[in-house]
């Protein structure tokens, strides 16, 4: 069979928020994009129930339409979304040399990656039961949905204890699981969370099992890792802080990286180590990961994009 060799002025490797506004951009700047989304096309968002918190829904979205919507008026302006993943890429020339699982290999002027993380989780299988219907891997995103119930949170780091007091303004008790005796966070943040009145730790003890029904989560047994002794937590909303991996690997040792993986960027651009290839969303941000900045990035990249071809 021969090798199938495709043209591009702009590909898009990953969806989501970041890759489908960067093809909204990139296709009324008439660059004919193309995408590929990726094995789990939509992002992390098609596995969030409601999504309250991105502008132009004062209603609020389903995760999954939102998505939808999105990939539906990248298509309007000319896109053409790809369902498939990217196998190897080959940034060292121009144009740029990607291969993909559908057998085609495509020679790219420029390259927008918006691959995204992903949330790491315990492994729980009642975990996976109550993905979304009480717990999750994103306090700011969910927290509002628990005011004035209590919740648990899983995790010893910043983000732990940056989500642990976020969800404390909103929510009347936070349970706070950590495997050891001592939080790993950074001092400031330590002293925040030990010192926020309705937050309660449970130290040297991890989640055994979400507890729950038709409804959604109605508890939590922790376990003592030191004693073996459990006990159950009456909550609503379990989160699970424990970190995320970026959805780089594939770049690695054709971009510059941070110690975590995510692709570095040039301050206040999306540009990558590489001249003509950007990075956008949060394979690149460690820090907000939202949607909102993730579209905002996605937009960002294909402007500069444009811009780098000369348009």
């Amino acid at each position: 069979m021969s090798e199938i060799i495709e043209n591009l002025r702009c590909l898009i490797i990953g969806s989501g928020p970041a890759g489908y506004t960067a093809a909204i951009y990139a296709a009324r700047a008439d660059l004919k994009p193309v995408i590929y989304q990726g094995l789990e096309p939509g992002g992390q968002l098609t596995i969030t129930t409601d999504v309250d918190n991105f502008p132009g829904y004062p209603d609020g979205v389903k995760g999954p339409v939102m998505m939808e919507d999105l990939k539906k008026q990248a298509e309007r302006f000319g896109t053409e979304v790809r369902f498939g993943i990217v196998t190897k890429v080959d940034f060292s020339i121009r144009p740029f040399r990607v291969e993909a699982d559908d057998g085609k290999t495509i020679l790219a002027e420029t390259v927008i990656i918006a691959t995204g993380a992903t949330a790491k989780w315990l492994g729980l299988e009642s975990e996976i039961t109550f993905r979304g219907m009480g717990v999750s891997a994103c306090a700011t995103c969910d927290g509002f949905f628990y005011r004035g119930q209590d919740v648990a949170i899983v995790g010893g780091g910043d983000t732990a204890a940056e989500e642990a007091t976020y969800l404390a303004k909103l929510c009347k008790k936070v349970y706070m699981i950590h495997r050891r005796d001592a939080l790993r966070a950074s001092k400031a943040m330590q002293h925040k969370v030990l010192n926020t009145p309705n937050i309660e730790m449970i130290w040297n003890s991890v989640p055994e099992e979400v507890l729950g029904d038709s409804s959604g989560v109605n508890g939590l047994r922790v376990k003592n890792i030191q004693s073996g002794e459990t006990r159950n937590l009456d909550i609503t909303g379990f989160f699970v802080a424990i970190g995320h991996s970026p959805n780089s690997e594939i770049f690695r040792g054709q971009l510059k990286m941070n110690d975590l993986g995510y692709i570095e960027t040039i301050p206040g651009s999306t540009r990558t180590s590489v001249d003509g290839v950007f990075a956008c969303g949060d394979v690149q941000d460690h820090y907000y990961r939202q949607a909102v900045t993730a579209a905002g990035t996605g937009c960002m990249a294909a402007i500069e994009a444009e811009r780098f071809l000369g348009n």
